[in-house]
Formats: structure tokens, C-alpha cells, sequence
């Protein structure tokens, strides 16, 4: 079907000029507002498209510049259409790269702003890094209404850190697994994911951070595999439509909602990894999808040779935070996110380039991140960083502001180190215990300012960190070549999967050791999906790539270890319990630490030994978050048997030590219930080797003191 070209002072289809703001598509009675930021365009077309497939498109509106221009806006009310219309741009202006603008009039642009994208089923990335025309395979935008949505008074849930327990997952992966017994046509969807809550809710889970769902190109990815975990975004608006049940063009807006809207129900927080540090258009040879076409040097951080871009990101190129508009773009995505989706947090990738300049530099003082510390629309949501880049900047410890939480990478490398059994670990394993009190004990930072992890969707799942010496990523197509060769991993004694019965039950007792420092740690939880009943990506630590069963949670393993599930399932519940984790927001880890009372032990009671060679520590800990019990931990990471003293209990209104945790013992011995939990009256335990033992006292009730 041929397109009808039609201009803004024609009076037939009835366009007026249209505003500058919003941008994006805005709906308004009878029609809708066009407005796209474009400071160097000559002209731009606003191309309509009655379906996605459309290899051209049925109606072309010239935007003319002395009638359709604001400043540095595009803009355009046309009538007659509203919310599932697709639509695209073609922005004219100067090939320059030299002078860093890349303008292409031949390809058809998604809108930075636009709420939702369609893509068609012949999209080719490739058509979008070549010369002539790509109208036919490529992703377009589409109209929405934000408010044509039941949330049927969904609210935020606001549950504060200290009662957070986070869960990274990914959308895709946690249903499309046959075992996953959802509906075929809904696995690896949003609607997957609601079908499988209760088993979020039955672990314990508080918050699911997911990896990325804002539209992402899964064709940014070597030949023959495609992009899986999603750090390739086209959009910072619209929701990836391939992980939507519903294929109409607003199925995946609708079905994100639900998601949420059934994940608040179940007291389930909402936590997005969002990604504005680079995006799918990559490095000079890269695709012009949308950002590039409109403006190149306004959205990237270009080399002082403007054709090449400065990668900070790893990835080819690496957006202007301090640009006014990228920055603007940022703090309207994320109210977006949280006004209209209703999501509860973001977890921002490498966050620490939203700091550098222009120019590639660390800022004092970034703008971006102060407005998004200090956005009112953003008040209650959590915001967590991953402090560093991959050009060397590190601010773990450091990062701005007083609402952030970070990654904590010292904690999952030295938790690493010292249950694989280095040496000169003892000392930076307990001060990760303590909360990381070297990097969060200044500026009155909080006790849950350390996100606290030993695993994550980047590196070994937690079963590949007891089962591998060494990365196996040959199923990645590189020879082996990617992925960190630093791992801090031991495979308790052979490479990958054994039928050696002692072997296995080393490594689910590492498992559980792992799992119990990370419950029971100060600072905020995050496990990695799956880890709770032992995933395995079959030593596979860079998975980027891998959309099939390396990477997808098989659901027979939770028969299979349903003993892990158990004892991950007691640990959660022992750590949200309302009389041992109150609500105190005004303390910091300081004081926390200050205030609670601490004994430090060897083998022998008082004696800890932070010696080179020691592979083992107890302590005795009245917390004052924990005022209701005493805790006795005794941890094993040494290759044989050790036997520790085991104090009286210090103070005579609490009962007599119970054994709560025993990883050494089998199922369901290795934790109990502490109401069922077996009294120890012995002056010493037995503690086996790489093991760890918690025993608990709790303060007698009034009729018994």
C-alpha cells in the first residue's frame, strides 16, 4: 500500500502545530501529541503504520520547521488516532560523523520516549548499521494511554530494608523451563511469572529484582546466539514485548502491570536492574535504532576524534548523563516507572558512570544522581547501585547521597575466600559479617546500606561455585576466552558433576554455609534465583547469551534438593521474625555496633585467633535490634573437625543454648525450628569440618524469670 505524504498546514487531516511537552506520544481528546527533542535536524517525518509488519507506512507528516519547531522540539497534534497506532520517525540533518552527528533519514527511528515497541518478525539489526532503507524489519513505537488501567488501588508497599529480602531473577528464565508446569503459551512471560508467585511467597522472598525489562535488543549479540539478559536497551520506557503473553501492540504494557499488581498482593516488592549508562546502538559501526539518529553528541559521551565513541560501559558506547536532556530523560523514566507501573525500586548498572561529565571525568557532585536522590515522585522508592564501571571507577563506600544501597563486592569475594579456605581471610570474613563496618561504619550510613550477595546473574550460580575450579563457557562460542578467570571458587574435589557421595555432600553443606553468612549477615540480602535449590549453568559464568537450559530455572530441582529449599526457607522466616528484626531506622551500623554486645572466641572462649593461618571464629552476639535472643555462632572453614568451647549463657533471664543451625547435619537436623530446637548443655561442640553452628537463647517469658 502506497503512504500519503501529508504536511502541517494541510487542512484536510486538520493538524495543529502541537506543544513541546510532554514528550513522547501524549494522548489528548480527539487525537495526539507528537514531541521528539532533535537539536541539529533539518526536518522530521512522523511516520504512521496501520501494523508492525508494515514494510511503509500508510500516512507520512512532514513536521515543518517555522511552524512544528520549539527550541530544540519536534512537535505535532494530529488528530483521529489514539492508543495502538504504531508509529516511527525520520529525522534529516547532517552525516557528519567527524563533527559527531549522524543523522540517517533512511531509517525509521523508535521514539526516545515512547511507552511501548512493537517488533516485527523479519527485524534485522543489521539492516540498521548499512546503508537504505529498513522500514520493513524495523521495531516501532506504539501509542499508549497510561491511564486506561484498572490497579484496582495498588499502592507501593514500602517495606523499609530491614525486613528486604531481595531475589535477582529474570522474567524470561524463571518460567520458560518445560518443568516449570505453566501454560506453554505463557512461559518466559509476565504471566508466567504471576502463575509462580506463591512460590516466591512460600520461600520468603520480600523483593524480586528483575533484570532488565525495559525494551532490549536481542539481536545485540555474537552470530547465532541472542542478547538473554537484556543490558542492551532501545527504550527506557516501554516494557520488553517478548516477554509478554499478550502479542497485541499494548499486550506488554497491560501484562507488566498485572505482574506487579499480583506481586504487590503477595507483599512482593518490585525492583527493576535498569540500564542508563549505555545502550543497543553500540560503537561507531553500531545500529542507528533511535537515540543516534536523533541526536548523537547530545545522547553519547563521544571521543575528542567526535566519530568514535568513549566506552566506560564495555559495550560500545556510553551515554551523557550530564547532558541536560539524556539527564532529564533519566529522572522522567524512572517517575514513569514509578507513577505509572507502579514499581518499587531500580537497581541502576554501573552506576557510577552517571557521575562522569562531558568529558568522561567523575563529578563531586553529579546532577543525575542528586535529582534522582532527591526527586519527590521518588521519595519511597529503594534505589540500589552497583558502585563502578568497567573503566576502572570504584565508589563502593563512597557513592553519593544517604538513600542508596550498593552491591557489596568485597563481601561476596571475601565470603568467598574464606569458606574456600584461604588464608589471611578470617578478618575480612567477619568484618563483612559485621555489616562491612571498613567501608558503611562513616556518615552515619545504615546497617542495610551493603547489599550482601556471594552470587549473581553475572558469574557462577552458587551450585557452579562449589562444583568448578575453573570457567567452562565453550557452549558461548569464544573459545572459552570470556568470562572472569577469577572466580574464588573450589569444587570440593572434583571438576563438574560427581557420583562421589562425599563429594556431593561437601558441597551442599557449602551451599548451605553460604546461604546461612548471607541470611544472617548485617546488611541486605540478595540471592540469586535458583541458588536456593541449586541451579547450575554447567560452569558457565558469562550466560549473557545463553536463552535455553544453561541459564533457565529447572523446576525438578526442587524435589531434588527440596533440602536446600527447606533450609533456606527456615533461614528467611528465622530472619523476618517480628521479635528479632524490629523496624529501627534510626540507628546506624555505628551505632548498631556499638550498642550490641559482641564476645570474639577461638576454639577457646576468648581467644579469637586472626591469625594468617585460622580458618575458624566464634562469637557471642546480643544485638540490640535482637533484644528477644542471644546468638552463639561457631563457623568451621577449616579441612577437619574442630572442637569449640561453648560459653554459659551470659545473662541468667535467657534459656539455655538451643541448636538452631547445624550445616554439617542432614535434613532436617541441619535447622530447626525455635520452638522445637534441642537444648545444648555441653560445654563444647563438636564442629565438623567446613561447617557452621548457630545456637540460640531466647529471653525467658515473665512466669518462667
Amino acid at each position: 500500500m502506497g503512504s500519503k505524504t501529508l504536511t502541517t498546514g494541510d487542512n484536510v487531516v486538520g493538524q495543529t502545530r502541537g506543544t513541546s511537552f510532554p514528550l513522547g506520544a501524549t494522548v489528548l481528546p480527539g487525537g495526539v501529541n507528537f514531541s521528539v527533542f532533535s537539536k541539529n535536524a533539518t526536518s522530521v517525518e512522523l511516520l504512521l503504520f496501520q501494523h508492525a509488519e508494515d514494510s511503509a507506512p500508510s500516512r507520512i507528516i512532514l513536521l515543518d520547521a517555522r511552524k512544528n519547531r520549539t527550541y530544540h522540539y519536534w512537535h505535532v497534534i494530529v488528530p483521529g488516532i489514539g492508543p495502538g497506532q504504531v508509529y516511527g520517525y525520520r529525522v534529516h540533518g547532517p552525516h557528519e560523523p567527524e563533527r559527531g552527528m549522524r543523522f540517517d533519514s533512511d531509517k525509521v527511528l523508535l521514539d526516545p520516549y515512547g511507552r511501548a515497541v512493537v517488533v516485527p518478525r523479519k527485524y534485522n539489526r543489521g539492516a540498521a548499521c548499512q546503508p537504505g532503507d529498513n522500514c520493513g524489519v524495523a521495531m516501532k513505537s506504539v501509542i499508549t494511554d497510561p491511564g486506561a488501567y484498572d490497579w484496582e488501588g495498588d499502592l507501593p508497599l514500602r517495606q523499609p530494608f530491614t525486613r528486604t529480602i531481595v531475589y535477582e531473577m529474570h522474567v524470561r528464565g524463571f518460567t520458560a523451563h518445560p518443568s516449570s508446569g505453566v501454560t506453554p503459551e505463557k512461559r518466559g512471560t509476565y504471566a508466567g511469572l504471576i502463575e509462580k508467585i506463591p512460590y516466591l511467597k512460600d520461600l520468603g522472598i520480600t523483593a524480586v529484582e528483575l533484570l532488565p525489562v525495559y525494551h532490549f535488543d536481542e539481536q545485540d549479540a555474537p552470530p547465532g546466539f541472542r542478547n538473554y539478559w537484556g543490558y542492551a536497551p532501545v527504550s527506557f520506557f516501554a516494557p520488553h514485548p517478548a516477554y509478554s503473553s499478550k502479542k497485541d501492540p499494548l499486550g506488554p504494557v497491560n501484562e507488566f502491570r498485572d505482574m506487579v499488581k499480583a506481586l504487590h498482593r503477595a507483599g512482593i516488592e518490585v525492583i527493576l536492574d535498569v540500564v542508563y549508562n549505555h545502550t543497543a546502538e553500540g560503537n561507531h559501526e553500531g545500529p542507528t535504532l533511535s537515540f543516534r539518529g536523533f541526536e548523537n553528541d547530545s545522547y553519547y559521551i563521544l571521543e575528542p576524534d567526535k566519530r568514535y565513541y568513549s566506552n566506560y560501559t564495555g559495550c560500545g558506547n556510553t551515554l551523557d548523563a550530564s547532558s541536560p536532556f539524556v539527564r532529564r530523560m533519566i529522572i522522567d523514566s524512572l517517575h514513569y516507572w514509578v507513577q505509572e507501573m507502579h514499581v518499587d525500586g531500580f537497581r541502576f548498572d554501573l552506576a557510577s558512570i552517571l557521575s562522569r561529565d562531558e568529558q568522561g571525568q567523575p563529578q563531586a557532585n553529579p546532577p543525575v544522581l542528586w535529582d534522582i536522590e532527591t526527586a519527590p515522585v521518588l521519595s519511597g522508592a529503594k534505589l540500589i547501585a552497583e558502585a563502578w564501571d568497567a573503566a576502572g571507577l570504584y565508589q563502593v563506600g563512597s557513592f553519593i547521597g544517604d538513600r542508596w544501597k550498593e552491591w557489596n563486592g568485597k563481601f561476596r569475594d571475601d565470603v568467598r575466600s574464606f569458606l574456600k579456605g584461604d588464608r589471611n581471610t578470617v578478618s575480612k570474613f567477619v568484618t563483612r559479617l559485621l555489616g562491612s563496618p571498613d567501608i558503611y561504619g562513616h556518615e552515619e550510613r545504615e546497617a542495610e546500606q551493603s547489599i550482601n550477595f556471594v552470587t549473581c546473574h553475572d558469574g557462577f550460580t552458587l551450585d557452579d561455585l562449589v562444583s568448578y575450579n575453573e570457567k567452562h563457557n565453550e557452549a558461548n562460542g569464544e573459545d572459552n576466552r570470556d568470562g572472569s578467570n577469577d572466580n574464588l571458587s573450589w569444587n570440593c574435589g572434583a571438576e563438574g558433576p560427581t557420583d562421589d557421595p562425599q563429594i556431593e555432600q561437601l558441597r551442599n553443606r557449602q551451599v548451605k554455609n553460604f546461604l546461612a553468612i548471607t541470611l544472617l549477615a548485617a546488611g541486605t540480602p540478595m540471592l540469586l534465583m535458583g541458588d536456593e535449590v541449586r541451579r547450575t549453568q554447567q560452569g558457565n559464568n558469562n550466560a549473557y547469551g545463553q536463552d535455553n537450559v544453561i541459564s533457565w530455572f529447572d523446576w525438578g530441582l526442587v524435589e531434588r534438593h527440596a533440602d536446600v529449599l527447606r533450609f533456606v526457607k527456615r533461614l528467611i522466616a528465622g530472619r523476618l521474625r517480628q521479635d528479632v528484626a524490629p523496624e529501627d531506622p534510626g540507628l546506624s551500623l555505628n551505632q548498631i555496633l556499638q550498642q550490641s554486645k559482641i564476645d570474639w572466641h577461638g576454639l577457646k572462649l576468648n581467644q579469637p585467633d586472626w591469625g594468617a593461618d585460622s580458618h575458624a571464629i566464634g562469637l557471642t552476639v546480643k544485638s540490640v535490634r535482637r533484644r528477644s535472643f542471644l546468638f552463639h555462632i561457631m563457623i568451621n572453614a577449616y579441612w577437619e573437625g574442630l572442637k569449640f568451647d561453648v560459653p554459659p549463657v551470659p545473662e541468667p533471664e535467657y534459656d539455655a543454648w538451643m541448636r538452631w543451625i547445624d550445616t554439617a547435619r542432614e535434613s532436617p537436623d541441619d535447622i530447626s525450628s525455635w520452638d522445637t530446637a534441642l537444648a545444648v548443655t555441653d560445654t563444647s561442640y563438636a564442629v565438623h569440618p567446613r561447617s557452621l553452628v548457630v545456637l540460640v537463647s531466647r529471653l525467658k517469658s515473665p512466669g518462667r524469670r
